[in-house]
């Protein structure tokens, strides 16, 4: 990992973090209770850890989560643009991981029609919703990490 200096925030912005964070974990709550509320019997621990690591598993795979963070952070991106943005990627690594953002529905492959043929990378409406939601998760491990701290003014 590499090491960097700690964004510093005030407080306000510290609370304000902290606060939605909070918010995200009450409604991790009642989704969990409308879940759990919908089994017969005792709820099926195999297949709700099966279903974590599914929905879960592109985020998890090396260059993915850069990929996904560099186009949702920069916007659209050329395949030339995301390799500089990602350095030591290789060519063929970045081609097979935006396909597979492709397939998953999280990338948009935008071909235009112009001379020459240009080619351009953005997030799906799902890309953007899971990069959304997974906001919350990110900041409450800047937090935990000290990636962000507060700073009195």
């Amino acid at each position: 990992m590499i090491t960097m200096k700690p964004m510093k925030i005030s407080d306000e912005d510290y609370k304000k973090v902290s606060d939605s964070i909070e918010a995200v974990r009450e409604e991790g709550k009642v989704i969990r209770s409308v879940f759990e509320s919908n089994y017969e019997e005792k709820v099926d621990l195999e297949w709700e850890v099966d279903s974590a690591v599914a929905a879960l598993e592109i985020f998890s795979t090396r260059w993915t989560i850069e990929i996904l963070a560099s186009i949702f952070l920069a916007g659209p991106q050329r395949f030339n643009e995301l390799r500089k943005l990602l350095k030591g990627i290789s060519s063929r690594t970045l081609s097979d991981k935006l396909k597979k953002c492709e397939s998953m529905g999280l990338v948009i492959r935008d071909v235009q029609a112009t001379t020459p043929i240009k080619v351009v990378y953005r997030l799906s409406e799902h890309g953007k919703m899971a990069g959304r939601l997974l906001g919350p998760v990110i900041a409450y491990q800047k937090l935990q990490l000290g990636r962000v701290v507060r700073h009195s003014i």
